[in-house]
């Protein structure tokens, strides 16, 4: 009896999943098969608000899979020994798995397929399994260079590109008989409180978002996704980090909507590819400037607390902030707010910011979150390196009614559209009167501050 392996990863599904259907056509059993990997967690980035999403997640694929006839094999340790147990343990000759683009993803395949090479097994690295395109398939044509550097041109080639089609859920999946750790609890995985806002995981809420988000939402993105307070993007990113939902399917599902919403939304898909085609070849820039501009970043432990506590004086940053602390989550414009006040205004380090994202959002992705707040800081990819968002001009242009600032600044919810946005030049006894704290910084001085730097 064959036996091959489908390590999940961040692929936790049973529709669109290449690793799984290759494993099923592989063998005649297939042990399905996610290690709860220590090795992650010692590196901090196993969090509350991800660890419950994970679990609900891990719980959904088992239903999906017992569903099939088979279940979820969980195994807790070093994932490269724990794959190569269950391998040795069922007699797999072949393990499938969904290619990774971080440093950790890439070191973790290399000692995953020289362990199993050693015991005569194999690795089968799926490419096309977390992103539409697979990194590395578009470079640049006439240049010596791995990865395209700047979007638009990769756009314009990723357009051209032949995406495979989308794989069907199994009917059936057999599964010989191999010892379980079982579903890992979410405080098991990072202990700590989660946002009370948080959503549930799953590839079955995924696959009920998505419906919802095809059916209507979806032709109107073009027109309202940059618009605070209507909520209108899909929130479906958490959904694509844990693999609950296929970006190919997505894509495919999204152009068959000929209109200005499903093109904006298509090209957002675009910019999630070209940041992992990024971070493939050039894994360092998780945590080095991928450009460097020799910032001279200041040291402001004060204001960076009251950054991420929402308490800037700027009512639009500050709602941001809070909506990120109570969702684990927040629309782009949003996150573009925040993160352009942080490193443009006070003048920040972006590493700072990654971090503070990385440690509530659901969708905490290595490959967009670094290399978006390398593009905020200008030491990414961004042709204009000196890009500066002014806090308030975007709060009047994407919340111009303040229904946004409102909704997540309770104290300032009395105030009419003409106030709201003045909040920061109000004096002393106003704000006072609002609870309400004074700006943590002038624009002007911060301006200056900045050009001095730059100088």
């Amino acid at each position: 009896m064959r036996v091959s392996v489908a390590l999940f990863t961040a692929d936790l599904r049973t529709h669109d999943n290449p690793v799984l259907v290759a494993a099923l056509k592989d063998a005649e059993r297939v042990v399905p098969l996610f290690v709860v990997d220590t090795g992650i967690r010692r590196t901090g980035f196993v969090v509350p608000n991800r660890a419950a999403f994970l679990a609900d997640s891990l719980a959904d694929l088992d239903a999906a899979l017992r569903a099939r006839g088979g279940r979820l094999v969980v195994r807790v340790g070093d994932v490269v020994e724990e794959t190569c147990r269950v391998a040795a343990e069922t007699g797999a000759a072949v393990v499938h798995i969904a290619a990774g683009v971080s440093r950790y993803a890439a070191r973790r395949e290399e000692r995953l397929s020289v362990e199993l090479a050693g015991d005569r097994r194999e690795l089968r690295v799926h490419a096309d399994s977390l992103t539409a395109v697979p990194p590395g398939a578009l470079t640049p044509m006439g240049e010596d260079k791995d990865h395209f550097a700047v979007f638009t041109p990769y756009f314009r080639r990723w357009e051209g590109f032949s995406v495979r089609g989308v794989l069907p859920a199994p009917d059936a999946v057999p599964v010989p008989d191999v010892g379980s750790a079982g579903l890992p609890r979410a405080q098991s995985l990072a202990s700590g409180p989660t946002s009370p806002g948080l959503p549930a995981g799953g590839e079955s809420e995924a696959r009920r978002r998505l419906r919802s988000w095809l059916a209507g939402p979806l032709s109107a993105y073009d027109d309202h996704h940059d618009d605070l307070a209507a909520d209108a993007t899909s929130r479906l990113s958490p959904y694509l980090h844990f693999g609950c939902l296929s970006p190919t399917e997505l894509l495919h599902r999204a152009r068959g909507q000929d209109n200005p919403g499903a093109h904006a939304f298509v090209r957002q898909l675009a910019w999630r590819d070209f940041h992992h085609q990024v971070l493939a070849a050039r894994p360092d820039a998780a945590d080095h400037d991928y450009r460097p501009r020799h910032d001279r970043w200041r040291q402001a432990t004060e204001e960076i607390e009251a950054w991420q506590e929402g308490r800037t004086g700027y009512p639009a940053v500050d709602a941001a902030l809070r909506q990120l602390s109570h969702e684990g989550w927040m629309p782009g414009r949003a996150r573009l707010l925040a993160a352009s006040f942080l490193v443009k205004t006070l003048y920040v380090d972006w590493r700072v910011g990654a971090r503070h994202f990385l440690s509530l959002l659901v969708d905490g992705d290595i490959a967009n979150n670094q290399l978006n707040w390398q593009w905020v800081a200008g030491t990414g990819t961004d042709t204009r390196p000196n890009r500066v968002l002014n806090p308030l001009t975007q709060a009047r242009r994407f919340d111009p009614h303040g229904e946004y600032v409102r909704r997540w600044l309770p104290e300032l919810r009395n105030l009419d559209a003409s106030m709201i946005h003045r909040v920061p030049h109000l004096d002393a006894a106003a704000r006072a009167d609002l609870g309400y704290p004074a700006p943590i910084v002038d624009l002007d001085t911060a301006a200056a501050r900045f050009r001095a730097a730059k100088e």
